[in-house]
């Protein structure tokens, strides 16, 4: 096995007892960037010469008796929206060209104490605002799309080009492209991780969260990033909470946990193989001692109006004076997007942020009965590249964005914590993904799920190696 195969748990053993080096780590996986970044795409910059700097004094200090961590001397990418002192943020847009960040993001310092070694900043869909992104080809077929806005963190880990990667989520730019690669996403309650430092999208619906090969990854990348910080209005003093899972004495014993079923909404339109196959993951949950309860979405009617009633404005209103100054800089699809919210009212906005109190109150209520939601993370698996229509078992038609945002977007809206993980594969070979939504502020509940599932081989590793 080669040093980028290593999951995060793995590798830090490895470091830890000495068999692996940080350096052998970094070289094994900026090689592998070497390999598979010519058709992927993952990277807007590979950052080789700061890695390895960061991996030699990760050696030198763990030499000494001075071991950080899990993520010491781990190779990690950064969605280009996250700053990183003296580097470029561009958010994958001719608008940030020459932008320097003068100053750490709150999460990349955070990593940076952990003794991460940064390799590169990956690509997202242009300023966060899609759900393909276009630069970068899928992991497991390069011929189909990524997932987005977060695709490129999401390739890098599946192809083992890091060992795991940050990404933003807005209405579900983690989870998707970690659904459509075969990856864990994790979407953080609201306030959970600080945003300081992180190029917005919306303001009231974004989150920054861990990309990872596995669910015990993602606590363990979860409890270097937590913790209030005063510069982020949204970052809230959560109460302590262990984020590792797995720590009892049977981490597959599921025994007490109320797994909510959805009865509406969230198996509409559906491709039939993704329905089998997270129904399929979700009977193993009962069968690890989990109590499944049926359990009704509310307000369903509003989801996909209220969240593009409050996405669509916001980032218009971020974007305003690049707007007006360099309007041609923009990618088509993303102007058009951002001219639209300079026409919606704030009538319009305000009934949004109503709808979602009240909806947020409701799932709240709907939580009190149950402490997980288990459900497709999205309805079909990646689509090929170009591709923009779905046409569904009924003959309505819905286009690819909406098609890949409808299940991940209520958890945006209402805040609470979603994970997506690899349940299987449909008859292309295409990774499913499954999600599980908890309480806010339940992150051990969903990822005590999640890794139970993954223990007992229901997740998947690394994408086949067709990239090169």
């Amino acid at each position: 096995m080669e040093p980028y195969e290593l999951t995060v748990a793995e590798a830090a053993e490895a470091v830890r007892t000495r068999r692996v080096s940080p350096v052998e780590l970094v070289d094994s996986a900026l090689a592998r960037i070497a390999r598979v970044e010519p058709r992927l795409k993952a990277f807007t910059t590979v950052t080789a010469d700061r890695a390895r700097d960061a991996a030699r004094r990760a050696e030198t200090a763990i030499a000494r008796g001075a071991h950080r961590g899990p993520l010491h001397g781990m190779p990690v990418g950064l969605k280009d929206l996250i700053d990183v002192a003296g580097m470029a943020t561009t958010a994958s847009s001719r608008v940030r060209s020459g932008h320097r960040a003068e100053a750490d993001s709150t999460v990349a310092a955070r990593l940076a104490s952990a003794g991460a070694a940064l390799v590169g900043k990956t690509h997202t869909h242009e300023f966060a605002y899609g759900l393909t992104t276009p630069q970068t080809a899928n992991a497991w077929d390069p011929d189909r799309v990524a997932g987005g806005s977060s695709g490129g963190s999401a390739v890098a880990v599946a192809a083992g080009a890091a060992a795991f990667a940050l990404g933003t989520d807005t209405g579900g730019s983690i989870r998707v492209p970690a659904a459509l690669n075969g990856v864990v996403g994790l979407k953080p309650t609201y306030g959970l991780v600080p945003r300081h430092g992180v190029t917005s999208l919306a303001w009231s619906l974004d989150h920054v969260g861990p990309l990872t090969r596995t669910v015990e990854d993602a606590g363990l990348v979860l409890a270097a990033l937590v913790g209030h910080d005063p510069r982020d209005p949204a970052s809230v003093a959560a109460p302590p909470a262990d984020h590792r899972p797995g720590r009892g004495t049977d981490p597959t014993d599921l025994t007490g946990l109320r797994v909510g079923v959805p009865g509406n909404y969230y198996f509409d339109r559906v491709d039939p193989e993704v329905e089998a196959a997270v129904r399929r993951a979700i009977g193993r949950l009962e069968e690890l001692g989990a109590r499944l309860v049926d359990v009704e979405i509310p307000m369903t009617r509003y989801i996909r109006a209220a969240h593009w009633g409050l996405m669509v404005p916001e980032a218009t209103a971020y974007h305003e004076r690049t707007l007006r100054a360099v309007p041609d800089l923009y990618e088509a699809d993303i102007r058009v997007l951002l001219e639209a919210g300079e026409l919606m009212t704030a009538g319009d906005y305000l009934r949004a942020q109503r709808a979602r109190t009240l909806m947020g109150r409701a799932w709240r209520d709907m939580l009190e009965a149950v402490d997980l939601i288990a459900a497709p993370t999205v309805p079909l698996t990646a689509v090929e590249s170009g591709r923009t229509g779905v046409t569904w078992g009924d003959g309505s038609v819905e286009s690819v964005a909406d098609a890949y945002v409808r299940l991940s977007a209520p958890a945006n809206l209402t805040g609470v914590p979603a994970l997506s993980l690899p349940v299987g594969l449909d008859s292309a070979g295409l990774p499913i993904g499954m999600q599980l939504m908890g309480r806010p502020f339940g992150e051990a509940a969903v990822l005590r799920a999640g890794h139970a599932l993954e223990r007992t081989g229901t997740a998947r590793g690394l994408a086949p190696d067709r990239a090169a």
